[in-house]
């Protein structure tokens, strides 16, 4: 895939980029070596590679997902002016 000089105005007006035509020239080279460079990576065989996060092998590290603390909202809404089911009750400020 190639990269030319409208696609690279277009991609900075969509961007709301302000490039003159010596910027855009130049971005045109670097963007088609960037092209150039994920083609390359598409040539190399993945075939058997699992998929990782990272260079290092690790673990995920999980904690159960269980309720460890609460019921206790009667005690959080004790010291509140006003409240119902504990719930704050706050009075109301749009019109």
């Amino acid at each position: 895939m190639s990269v030319d000089l409208n696609t690279v105005k277009r991609v900075a007006r969509l961007a709301r980029i302000k490039v003159d035509d010596a910027q855009a020239e130049k971005m045109t080279g670097e963007l088609n070596a960037i092209l150039g460079f994920v083609e390359q990576l598409d040539e190399v065989n993945i075939d058997g590679v699992e998929p990782m996060t990272s260079v290092v092998e690790q673990s995920m590290k999980k904690r159960s997902d269980g309720k460890t603390d609460g019921d206790y909202a009667d005690t959080i809404v004790k010291n509140a002016p006003v409240s119902e089911d504990n719930f704050f009750m706050v009075p109301k400020v749009v019109e």
